[in-house]
């Protein structure tokens, strides 16, 4: 018999989720922003697996109040995801997903490429995505995740950090602005090989990037966030001693 799912933030990517876990036929427990975690945790201490789908800001504050009992249970469904964030809260291997498809509010769920998952739920996960018929591929090894992590962060990082000079859409970006996207990533992939501790795939992951932009080829490079992701990619690059010049050079032209 199925259980539940807890799912902690019911934003619209959660809802997504929420939806797909729905249709395939498990009890979805929302947990939000008001609700007393413990009391829920109290109530639902053994559901089959607890979704964190909040804000990329509230993540660190989301992982340090997860109860003990959900621990062994968790998946991670955030941007600028990358292992340090759960180690840092004694989290030794969650499930995570990287999610590559874009919700706004009043339409469906759009895929740019197949959000790939790993760990001990990846087959939940899986099996919420196809109930909707999103693509989702599940990976092997814990290096393909860290891999597909770096990724996404190139991919979300370069658009919007680029985006504030160049403007325009992904597709645009790389046709008209090549050499200076390029150093825009490499300066990224410096912060990424910094906070992970690992030598990187660069070509592969540019490569891997642009697999991205074909996928949507007219998604706007810029959002809400991108001035404030520049602030904390130059940050992080300072605290490192990191030479991205590139990034200051944006940065002082804003």
């Amino acid at each position: 018999m199925k259980k539940s799912v807890v799912i902690i933030g019911l934003g619209e990517i959660g809802g997504v989720f929420a939806r797909g876990l729905l249709r395939s036929g498990y009890t979805v427990v929302p947990v939000n922003r008001s609700d007393d975690i413990n009391q829920i945790s109290e109530e639902t201490p053994d559901p089959d697996a607890v979704l964190l789908t909040v804000a990329e800001n509230d993540l660190h504050p989301s992982l340090e109040s997860i109860p003990q009992v959900w621990r062994d249970r968790l998946c991670l469904v955030q941007n600028e995801l990358l292992p340090r964030d759960w180690e840092k809260h004694g989290i030794k291997m969650p499930t995570v997903i990287s999610v590559w498809f874009e919700k706004k509010p009043g339409m469906d769920a759009k895929p740019v490429v197949a959000s790939p998952v790993y760990g001990s739920k990846a087959d939940l996960l899986c099996m919420a995505l196809e109930a909707l018929k999103i693509p989702v591929e599940k990976l092997n090894t814990a290096e393909e995740l860290l891999f597909e992590l770096v990724r996404k962060n190139l991919y979300i990082l370069t658009t919007n950090i680029a985006g504030l000079v160049a403007g325009g859409n992904v597709s645009e970006l790389w046709q008209h602005h090549r050499t200076f996207a390029i150093e825009v990533a490499e300066d990224v992939l410096q912060l990424q090989s910094w906070l992970t501790g690992e030598e990187l795939d660069s070509k592969g992951l540019i490569a891997a990037m642009l697999v991205a932009f074909d996928g949507d080829p007219q998604h706007g490079c810029t959002g809400r966030s991108a001035a404030a992701r520049l602030q904390r990619a130059i940050q992080l690059a300072d605290e490192a001693d990191l030479d991205v010049a590139t990034l200051h050079r944006i940065q002082s032209e804003q």
